[in-house]
């Protein structure tokens, strides 16, 4: 039986099927600034994190981009409203099983709790169309809203913990589908970080932040957890 206590997990590209919109919507916002960045590129160095944060690291990156926190600030104006429109029109869906799997966590005594680089408005826009409830699905939901840090900080894991009286950082989990999820996990000192191949990044990517697994699909947990 496993001993931890608090399972948090990423929604897009984790729990969420939502086929990199978000990313792609970065990428339309930062290239509407004339550059030519590809959705590769902006995964590499955008995915997991607070928005505005990962369009300033994508410019730094791949542009030279000057002043480069002024053309972020044009391409973030744009992303929000950009993004909801994409959202309004989208089929969002959570990954098959995923609903089962929170139901087997919480069944064991795990905490589920959703944690997230996007703003509450667009998190919660996403649980209204998954029909997905706090208190129901999941026990908590978690965004860059909540916390001064984003991601790799374990801001937003601590509070996680603090929701649910968890002192011991090693009975929690992180799970996520990006370099950063695995290192916000390792900033936590969570007792298992866990990387999915179902979003952002490649198995060759996440292997560079060792995390302690690397799975298919996140409802391939169950066996690591040695749940019935």
């Amino acid at each position: 039986m496993t001993n931890i206590k608090l399972a948090v997990f990423d929604m897009a590209g984790t729990t969420v099927d939502e086929d990199n919109m978000v990313y792609k919507t970065v990428q339309k916002v930062i290239n509407q600034e004339g550059f030519d960045l590809s959705l590769a590129q902006v995964l590499a160095q955008g995915a997991g994190k607070e928005k505005y944060q990962a369009i300033i690291d994508i410019l730094t990156a791949y542009t030279q981009a000057n002043p480069v926190e002024e053309i972020a600030g044009r391409a973030f104006d744009r992303f929000k409203p950009t993004l909801e429109a994409v959202y309004n029109e989208a089929e969002i869906k959570g990954f098959e099983g995923v609903e089962a799997l929170f139901a087997q966590l919480k069944a064991h005594g795990i905490k589920v709790v959703l944690n997230t680089g996007y703003d509450l408005k667009t998190a919660t826009k996403l649980l209204q169309k998954l029909n997905w409830k706090i208190g129901e699905q999941v026990d908590a939901l978690i965004t860059a809203d909540d916390v001064t840090q984003g991601r790799p900080h374990p801001d937003m894991i601590q509070k996680a913990m603090q929701l649910f009286g968890i002192a011991d950082p090693q009975q929690v989990l992180k799970a996520g589908d990006s370099e950063i999820d695995i290192l916000e996990g390792k900033n936590a000192h969570c007792g298992l970080t866990i990387g999915v191949l179902s979003g952002a990044q490649t198995k060759a990517q996440l292997q560079t932040v060792q995390p302690d697994y690397i799975l298919e699909r996140l409802t391939d947990l169950p066996a690591i957890l040695q749940l019935s």
